[in-house]
């Protein structure tokens, strides 16, 4: 009864074209090429038929699912596929019964974890005792940096694979691929010039996204003499607007560029980047805090305005909020990028931290010390001190004796 209910649940499926297209073997594989090549150290293992334990970073729709599927087709391995998402300890520990079970008959078994960066470190850790007496061999795939993500005892078992984004020249053979497929199998169709650029525009790097685009936009098509007739504008109405591509590693890394943009006198890269984050949906007062830094750090006292007029900012968009907050953001962001640039208040402080956490750590000379209580002065304290504004031009020791002379600024 299972069976026939298996059975019709398949035969109703309406497979996505990203399914039905996905490659069956590497030779097929697009967009990898400095993980798959004719020489690459991952496909040399893989002719000698020996697994190891990986992970897949990349963005989605890079190729993630489909290279650990080959490579279990091309080492002849069970391959069992559960997500992070719906999956636990429970799923785990039955994977690795079916993989004992695969053992002795001579089999090897890969276990993917979709999402593996979905797992708590309880999840992760029941991975480890399987992965160390070879029962199994992991392959999970994740969007998000594994150095923040998986837990180190894990990372120390197996090599991370970093995948790109599928670059437009693949790109553009998956698309024309999903064209010819529909139009082989369902009617011919015309497809307008720039039609292809656009849905590639659209896609940045994600095929499974593309083919999507290719898969709605065709049978959403007119007909016209029994041919489907696919234009741009089609393909806009469709989509309508495609949402930022920003994980947690885009974060940092936007972050990252953002500062250094401000740092190196960049408005233009600077307001873009502004831009990037703002879409992304960024909390703007972390933007705001960055620029409050790069301020203080980068333009110091080059142009102490710089640093109140991120200060304002950051003060306006928490008035705001966003749409609104983004115009005083922009307006700090491109006066901090074009103002002068001066370090020295940071070299300064750092300087002196340095020297008393390396034990320069010494007291104030004695006619620095505090003199407002009783006894003070019976122990020397405040004895010999000057005020400054009634002797001004009287040299006066504020540095202690042991660092005479020392210049921080």
């Amino acid at each position: 009864m299972n069976n026939l209910f298996t059975e019709l649940e398949n035969q109703n499926k309406q497979i996505p074209l990203a399914e039905t297209l996905r490659p069956k073997t590497l030779e097929e594989f697009l967009g990898q090429s400095n993980v798959i090549s004719g020489n690459s150290p991952l496909l040399n293992l893989l002719k000698t038929n020996r697994l190891f334990s990986l992970i897949l970073w990349g963005t989605p729709g890079c190729g993630k699912t489909t290279l650990a599927r080959l490579i279990a087709t091309k080492t002849q391995a069970q391959f069992i596929e559960i997500s992070a998402v719906t999956s636990g300890v429970k799923d785990i520990k039955d994977a690795v019964e079916a993989a004992k079970n695969a053992l002795r008959s001579g089999q090897k078994t890969i276990l993917f974890i979709d999402e593996i960066h979905r797992y708590s470190k309880t999840q992760q850790d029941a991975l480890l005792p399987h992965l160390e007496n070879g029962t199994l061999f992991l392959i999970g795939s994740t969007t998000e940096n594994p150095s923040f993500q998986v837990v180190p005892a894990l990372l120390s078992r197996v090599q991370v694979i970093r995948l790109n984004s599928i670059d437009d020249r693949s790109m553009r053979e998956i698309i024309k691929k999903g064209f010819s497929y529909l139009a082989k199998h369902y009617l011919p169709m015309d497809c307008e010039n720039g039609a292809i650029d656009f849905i590639i525009n659209l896609a940045r790097g994600d095929a499974r996204y593309a083919l999507n685009v290719v898969e709605n936009a065709y049978f959403a098509s007119p007909l016209k003499d029994n041919r489907r007739n696919l234009t741009v504008n089609t393909i806009e109405e469709i989509c309508q607007k495609r949402n930022t591509r920003y994980s947690q590693q885009e974060h940092y890394d936007c972050a990252s560029a953002f500062q250094k943009s401000l740092r190196g006198s960049d408005p233009d890269a600077a307001i873009y980047y502004l831009a990037k984050m703002i879409v992304a949906g960024e909390d703007p007062r972390f933007i705001a805090r960055r620029l409050i830094t790069c301020a203080a750090e980068d333009v110091g006292n080059a142009d102490p305005n710089a640093f109140n007029l991120a200060v304002n900012a950051y003060k306006a968009v928490e008035l705001l909020g966003l749409p609104e907050g983004r115009i005083p953001l922009a307006q700090a962001v491109i006066y901090v990028a074009k103002a002068p640039k001066s370090n020295k208040t940071v070299c300064a402080i750092d300087a002196a931290i340095a020297d008393i956490e390396s034990g320069k750590d010494f007291p104030p000379p004695m006619h620095l010390r505090d003199a407002h209580y009783k006894d003070a002065q019976k122990y020397g304290f405040g004895v010999g001190y000057k005020y400054s504004h009634d002797a001004p031009d009287e040299y006066q020791q504020f540095l202690p004796n042991e660092l005479v002379g020392k210049r921080y600024v």
